[in-house]
């Protein structure tokens, strides 16, 4: 059987009984025992590759790039990276890097980290809601931390940007500027940020008494593409917005450039906010206002809290949400009926 298997006979979670496998003192005697006993009684073995780890035989950190995101030249993971490297200079551990093609062959990824290559821990980012990446290193009592949460049931490190922050700061801004047809152009669903930042959006309507109206929650892929193609969905409804809230900068940029196809202007016809900060975003003909967190300081601290990991403090005290900061550029005018109605008040006056 394997950890997962052994735990769950025991009716114990899996890191208390690999950490009393590898000697930690912080699980109890009695308990220490009872494991002990149970394994020697059921025949289980832990597994080689975690015991490596625990004696860190390779020297080596694995930081995985998973589908969606195949290609490193995004703004955001240089700088992730940047600081996770930074950090990692510091220690004895050398940093490796690895993609995944696709999601059916990156499981065996990461596999082939763990049992072959024998990585003393790993760090990933694009959580998902049910994540059986998670529950692989668990099972294995391999150290490791992800960018971003999850619904899977044990307790590990990560840490994360409050992408509920940015549903809730972003539906909110376009509300106080007077729109009331406001769409969520979003990442696809099964990503754990996904849900969350829809969660947000959804809490900002109601708490303005606004439907959420289904017709105008639209998910594609992360891409200057996907932006553009739900963008396109949204303006074709009898009933279109007059604002656009992004998943992220990319799918902004393609909503902005199909909201001009259109005839319109951004920012002044449909107002678009995104999420995370692309540097070329203020350099666009119609600067992007975002949300902005410091992506460099948190890949410094994924490291440190790795490290910590790898040392057995406990993944419930290795879990840090960072809230975002919206940045305010010219993408996010108010609803253009407002602006009529204004313009109509001056001419009266």
């Amino acid at each position: 059987m394997n950890l997962t298997e052994f735990a769950k006979k025991l009716g114990l979670s899996v890191s208390t009984v690999s950490r009393a496998l590898n000697g930690y003192t912080d699980v109890s005697e009695t308990t220490r025992r009872r494991i002990f006993e149970a394994a020697e009684r059921w025949g289980y073995a832990a597994n080689p590759a975690a015991r490596g780890l625990r004696k860190r035989t390779s020297g080596l950190i694995a930081f995985v790039l998973s589908y969606p995101q195949k290609r490193f030249a995004h703004p955001f993971f240089l700088d992730m990276l940047a600081g996770i490297d930074e950090r990692l200079r510091e220690t004895e551990f050398q940093l490796v890097i690895t993609t995944t093609p696709s999601m059916e062959g990156e499981l065996g990824c990461f596999k082939r980290l763990v049992e072959k290559q024998r990585v003393d821990g790993l760090i990933f980012a694009r959580t998902r809601k049910h994540d059986d990446r998670i529950e692989y290193l668990q099972s294995r009592g391999v150290p490791f931390i992800t960018h971003g949460r999850s619904e899977t049931v044990e307790p590990f490190p990560y840490v994360d940007i409050d992408h509920g922050v940015v549903g809730r700061s972003g539906c909110g801004r376009f509300i106080a500027l007077g729109h009331t047809r406001i769409a969520l152009l979003n990442t696809p669903s099964y990503l754990m940020y996904s849900h969350h930042r829809r969660a947000g959006y959804e809490e900002a309507l109601e708490a303005a008494k606004l439907t959420v109206d289904e017709s105008l929650i639209v998910e594609e892929e992360i891409s200057e593409e996907g932006g553009a193609a739900g963008a396109r969905k949204l303006l074709s409804l009898k009933d279109p917005p007059t604002a656009i809230l992004c998943g992220n900068d990319l799918a902004a940029m393609g909503a902005m450039r199909a909201i001009s196809e259109a005839g319109l202007q951004p920012g002044t016809d449909v107002g678009v906010i995104g999420s995370d900060d692309n540097p070329f975003g203020e350099y666009l003909p119609v600067p992007l206002t975002t949300f902005h967190a410091p992506v460099v300081d948190m890949g410094r601290r994924l490291a440190d809290l790795l490290l910590l990991a790898i040392d057995g403090k406990p993944a419930s005290e290795l879990q840090e949400l960072w809230i975002p900061e919206l940045v305010i550029r010219a993408s996010h005018g108010p609803a253009r009926r407002q602006i009529e109605q204004q313009g109509k008040k001056v001419a009266v006056s």
